[in-house]
C-alpha cells in the first residue's frame, strides 16, 4: 500500500511539473503552421509563457513573421494560456516547493566541483549523484553571457520541471570588462537591463529561482557623508531593481562570516552570522 501511494505521489508530482508550462507545438492546432513555430524556437521561445513574455515589435523582427502573422499567434497564445486567469497564493507556494537541478553559469572561472563533493558527505548524499545534478557553463564575454541564456532556456524546456536553480556568478564581471569608462556606460546599463530582463522571464516561465552574485566597489563619495561602510554595489539602479531580494555578505571576526538583508518585499533589514565549512554553511561559532 505504502508502495502504490508512493507511486502515485510520483506520478502527480510529474503530471504536476510537466504541466506548469506549455509548448508552442500546441498552437499547431489552433492554425498556426509548424514553420512558424520553428521560427519562434529559434531564438529561443519555446513556450506559450515565453511568446506572452516578448513584445509585438520583437516577434516582427524574427524573419519571416509579418505583422498578421504575429497578430494571430499572440491571439492563439491568449486563449491557450488563459491569460485573464487567476490563481490563489497557495498555488503559487506549491509550484515553488522542490528543488532538482541546477545550471550553474561561470563569469569568473571560480567554480569548483570538490566543493559539492563535501557537501554531498555532510548530508549523507552521492557524490557522483549531485555533481550529476548540476549543469556548468563558462561565460567568456557579456554577449556570450547573454547568448547563454538562450541554450539555457532550451535546456528548461528540454527537460521541463526538472530544473528549478540558475546560478550567475558574478553578473556583472564581464560587463565591467567590455564596457569601461563613463563613455560607454550607457551602453553598459542598456546591455545590463537586457540581460536582466531575460533572466527575470526566464524565471517566471520556467518557475525556476535565480541567484546571481555581484561585486562591490569603493564609494568616492561616502567619505563625505562620513558612511561607516565606504563600498556599494556596481551595477547601479537597473541591478537593484530587477533584485527580488538582496543581502550583502562580508567577513566577521575569525571565521564567521556576516548576511545582512537590506532589501526584501517580504523580509525586514537584519544580520545573521554564519561560518563557511567543507560541508557548506553552517552555525558560526559563539
Amino acid at each position: 500500500m505504502l508502495d502504490q501511494a508512493l507511486e502515485r505521489d510520483d506520478v502527480e508530482l510529474e503530471d504536476e511539473e510537466t504541466s506548469f508550462f506549455t509548448d508552442i507545438d500546441e498552437m499547431q492546432a489552433h492554425g498556426i503552421n509548424a514553420a512558424d513555430i520553428k521560427k519562434l524556437k529559434s531564438v529561443g521561445i519555446c513556450t506559450i509563457k515565453g511568446v506572452q513574455m516578448t513584445t509585438r515589435r520583437k516577434l516582427c523582427a524574427i524573419k519571416g513573421l509579418s505583422e498578421a502573422k504575429v497578430d494571430k499567434i499572440k491571439e492563439v497564445v491568449a486563449k491557450l494560456s488563459g491569460a485573464d486567469a487567476f490563481v490563489t497564493a497557495l498555488v503559487v507556494c506549491e509550484r515553488r516547493r522542490c528543488v532538482f537541478k541546477v545550471i550553474f553559469i561561470d563569469t569568473e572561472n571560480t567554480f569548483r566541483p570538490d566543493r559539492l563533493r563535501g557537501i554531498a558527505d555532510r548530508f549523507n548524499l552521492d557524490q557522483d549523484a549531485v555533481l550529476d545534478n548540476v549543469l556548468y557553463t563558462r561565460a567568456f564575454t557579456s554577449d556570450h553571457q547573454l547568448d547563454i541564456l538562450d541554450h539555457v532556456a532550451g535546456k528548461f524546456h528540454e527537460e521541463g520541471g526538472i530544473f528549478k536553480l540558475l546560478i550567475v556568478d558574478s553578473v556583472m564581471a564581464l560587463f565591467r570588462v567590455d564596457y569601461s569608462g563613463r563613455g560607454e556606460l550607457a551602453d553598459r546599463q542598456q546591455k545590463l537591463a537586457q540581460y536582466l530582463s531575460r533572466l527575470q522571464k526566464i524565471s517566471e516561465e520556467y518557475n525556476v529561482a535565480v541567484v546571481i552574485t555581484n561585486q562591490m566597489t569603493s564609494d568616492p563619495g561616502a567619505a563625505m557623508s562620513f558612511q561607516a561602510d565606504p563600498k556599494k554595489p556596481i551595477g547601479g539602479h537597473i541591478l537593484a531593481h530587477a533584485s527580488t531580494t538582496r543581502v550583502s555578505l562580508r567577513k566577521g571576526r575569525g571565521e564567521t562570516r556576516i548576511a545582512k538583508i537590506y532589501d526584501s518585499p517580504d523580509l525586514p533589514e537584519s544580520e545573521a552570522t554564519f561560518a563557511i565549512t567543507a560541508g557548506g554553511i553552517a552555525d558560526a561559532k559563539e
